[in-house]
């Protein structure tokens, strides 16, 4: 019986081995086969090529090892994720050094991950393909090995003596059988889970794809240049055909304004940045601006129809800043503590952040101190009109003295403004929300006073300060002032001159 088993594996060995020349995919698929027989056959993996004794038949015989003392080039694995190539960072071993299976060879360094190549082979060094810090392409040569012995085949003859090839009749009839199925059967190819996704996503098949990587393994950039030769393969009955386009990159430089921003935040990473935050409860303060529009409707001698919350914020930031001057100063030679000052300004020249179509900028509107809420709303209206045709002079960009950035009409409500070396303090209001709050009220019908859920308009104010010169309790007493105000327009009213 297990004679006959031999027969059947020779026989089939025998035909496959004509196919060499024919096709060695096809053969590839009926050694796949034949393995898979010989396991469920029971015979050991050893025999399940056999070599034939009537060398004839044959192109070549099947060899499963290398010869003594041969020089195999080591190929760059593929690591996966379509990586194509990777940095050697450092060699493990040099030139003559010995080396066995499963030994450290070097460390190479993708985008995503660093990984140790080990050694498959036992042997000597012969040559380094790459030097420390150079790109090594995944699936060619990145050392030489010379092996020390090969891998011998076991003795066969007595097998052999046993097993006769077929006539060569029944050999065509075999492969006529053979082929048209092998040439059916999609060839298995090598990819990992992503590329397997991406060749789904764009309806290709992947066993149509010759794959670049190791050991024809199907990479992330195989599929993409597949699918732009326009090779796709016809989707199922039930698939629709996705059109999919990608975008190339291109290089653009800076425009003016983000050059100047450019230059302007690389400055400001010099300095050490004090963060503060607080909730502005603005209920009243809606109130006071509706009473404004009121008036301003009432009245044609104004250049705008309404004013927004701005000119009252600045306002009453710039009341604020009264009893704290020193978050109007600068500081003048700060790179040397030694020689630093600190230049107290008298004008409140407040810069507004302004989102324009030529992208960010920082006017300010000076003297703010001497200004009623009708002439800053005023000014607002000049510079946003000016913004809008990218022609705000550049006088109203000079001599700002502190900054207050409205990021809340776009969006957030936390945020982490920067502060510029020619100002020591910044303050960023986020949007308008109700929520809801505790409050205690008084109940109509008891006539006690009791804690109830109301809803408040809330908004987040977010300050930035220069921690050389400013402490957070400076900033925590300004904040508590400037809401004092907001939350109060009576006491704002006051102020006014």
């Amino acid at each position: 019986m297990l004679l006959r088993r031999f027969n059947a594996i020779g026989n089939f060995q025998y035909f496959s081995h004509r196919l060499i020349n024919k096709n060695r995919t096809k053969c590839n698929s009926i050694f796949s086969y034949l393995s898979s027989l010989s396991i469920k056959l029971k015979i050991p993996p050893t025999y399940a090529y056999i070599k034939i004794s009537n060398s004839s038949y044959c192109a070549r015989d099947f060899h499963s090892s290398y010869p003594n003392n041969a020089v195999i080039s080591f190929l760059l694995a593929d690591i996966g994720e379509g990586i194509t190539e990777c940095e050697v960072v450092q060699w493990f071993i040099q030139p003559g050094d010995s080396v066995s299976e499963f030994d450290k060879i070097c460390e190479v360094q993708s985008d995503k991950a660093s990984v140790e190549i080990t050694s498959r082979y036992t042997g000597t060094i012969k040559k380094l393909h790459h030097k420390v810090g150079e790109m090594a392409k995944v699936g060619n040569p990145i050392v030489d090995i010379e092996t020390d012995s090969s891998i011998s085949e076991p003795e066969l003859s007595e097998i052999n003596s046993d097993v006769s090839p077929l006539p060569s009749t029944q050999v065509q009839e075999i492969i006529n059988i053979i082929e048209p199925s092998v040439r059916r059967d999609k060839v298995f190819s090598l990819a990992t889970p992503a590329v397997r996704r991406i060749a789904r996503e764009h309806h290709v098949d992947i066993s149509n794809i010759k794959g670049n990587g190791k050991n024809g393994r199907v990479t992330k950039e195989d599929v993409l240049n597949y699918v732009a030769m326009g090779k796709k393969a016809q989707p199922s009955s039930e698939e629709e055909i996705v059109n999919t386009t990608y975008p190339k990159d291109k290089l653009v430089p800076l425009s003016m304004i983000q050059k100047s921003m450019f230059k302007t935040m690389t400055r400001s990473l010099k300095i050490p940045h004090l963060g503060y935050s607080d909730e502005y409860v603005l209920d009243n303060v809606i109130a006071f601006r509706n009473s404004i529009n009121d008036y301003i409707a009432k009245n044609n001698h104004f250049s705008f129809n309404k004013i927004s919350f701005m000119p009252i914020f600045i306002k009453s930031f710039s009341i604020a800043l009264k009893q704290f001057p020193i978050l109007n100063a600068c500081v003048i030679d700060g790179d040397d503590a030694n020689t630093a000052k600190l230049k107290f300004r008298g004008s409140h020249n407040i810069s507004i952040a302004m989102d324009t179509p030529g992208g960010l900028v920082v006017p300010n509107i000076k003297n703010i101190q001497a200004k009623s809420i009708f002439e800053i709303a005023s000014d607002i209206q000049r510079l946003q009109e000016a913004g809008k045709k990218n022609t705000i002079s550049p006088n109203d960009f000079q001599e700002g003295t502190i900054t207050l950035s409205n990021i809340g009409i776009i969006g957030g409500s936390f945020l982490s403004p920067v502060v510029v070396s020619s100002e020591v303090c910044i303050a960023a209001i986020g949007k308008i929300q109700k929520v809801p709050r505790f409050e205690n009220v008084k109940d109509e019908v008891t006539g006690q006073v009791v804690e109830k859920i109301v809803g408040k308009h809330i908004t987040t104010v977010s300050f930035c300060a220069d921690h050389r010169v400013i402490d957070g309790a400076t900033v925590a007493r300004f904040s508590e002032k400037w809401k004092n105000l907001l939350e109060n327009p009576v006491l704002l009213s006051a102020e006014l001159r």
